[in-house]
């Protein structure tokens, strides 16, 4: 990765005619107001279809299901959800299936295995392991201490995002981006790997010949890396060039179209495992209130420093969010 941000960096125009100059903000203040009110209650939709299944002891409905309810596209209804909530649709699950059964204990006429089976678990030993894991005692435990029960229901009643807004408040331009194609490699794992896949793009890059040709280095994160185990985290690296280029079958490299619309673009300083914080406040404190819509298009990132050459706390990444219109 390094290697190739500093060839990028030094072929890279002055000026790149591929972003256009940022576009004025059409969202007038009651505007901002009312689309932030509206995205918090449809989040608490998709919150509420949660709470319905788990009180019903049915499965929780699907992440489809989940998106359609909250009127987002299930293309970025994750990082959405994620944001404003600050956990998981997952996560929410585990936590409502642990609140719902902390109310059953505290009436006294609910075994602890009634209370785990109406609200999901298949067994009393699966519930009480996850009261360990999730309150630090077993449900037997809690039900003898009724003022930690009555604790850890209120705990457990909020999502943990505390709602604040991020200071110093964010610098977002929206952009237009023209198309442009960029060379891909789809690697797995944590950093480490992420390297090595860029690392394999230059050396495809010089084999060709194209390393004056370099105009960016970019990446799309398919995963968050804070909800998927390391080994399993999925990323897109990739290389823009500044003129045609051919793809070998068999190469395990791709091509896809970057650009073409319309990005909130926010630009990140420091270490790249901030990436996913700035992107949350994108989401949670930005997007809501720009009276801006998401387009189905992946959210990637442009990186504009050599790790090599550039101390971490100075590093410079440009986040963009693909937005309509």
């Amino acid at each position: 990765m390094a290697a190739v941000a500093a060839a990028a960096e030094s072929a890279a125009p002055a000026v790149d005619d591929r972003v256009h100059e940022p576009a004025p903000d059409r969202a007038g203040p009651a505007l901002k107001a009312g689309t932030r009110d509206a995205h918090q209650r449809r989040i608490e939709r998709a919150v509420a279809l949660i709470e319905q299944a788990i009180a019903r002891g049915e499965d929780p409905p699907e992440l489809a299901r989940l998106a359609e309810a909250a009127s987002f596209s299930p293309f970025h209804f994750h990082r959405v959800y994620r944001a404003m909530t600050g956990e998981t649709t997952g996560q929410t699950v585990a936590r409502l299936r642990l609140l719902q059964g902390l109310r059953l204990l505290a009436s006294a006429d609910r075994s602890v295995t009634d209370a785990a089976l109406a609200v999901g678990y298949q067994t009393p030993q699966a519930f009480t392991r996850a009261f360990r894991q999730g309150v630090g005692g077993t449900p037997s435990e809690l039900r003898a201490e009724p003022e930690r029960l009555w604790r850890e229901i209120d705990r457990l009643s909020l999502p943990p995002d505390s709602g604040q807004a991020p200071s110093p408040p964010l610098r977002v331009e929206v952009v237009s981006v023209d198309p442009f194609q960029v060379v891909t490699l789809r690697v797995t794992g944590a950093y480490p790997e992420q390297n090595q896949g860029y690392g394999r793009l230059f050396g495809w890059a010089a084999e060709h010949g194209l390393l004056d040709a370099l105009n960016g280095l970019y990446g799309v994160p398919v995963d968050d890396r804070r909800d998927v185990p390391p080994q399993a985290c999925i990323f897109d690296c990739m290389l823009a060039l500044g003129r045609p280029f051919r793809i070998e079958a068999g190469s395990g490299l791709g091509t896809m179209r970057l650009g073409g619309g319309r990005y909130a673009r926010v630009r990140h300083v420091g270490a790249f495992d901030g990436l996913e914080a700035l992107t949350d406040a994108l989401l949670a404190h930005w997007l809501p209130g720009s009276g801006e819509l998401l387009r189905d298009a992946p959210l990637h990132h442009e990186y504009l420093d050599d790790p090599d050459e550039v101390p971490e706390a100075l590093l410079r990444t440009d986040i963009y969010l693909p937005l309509q219109g």
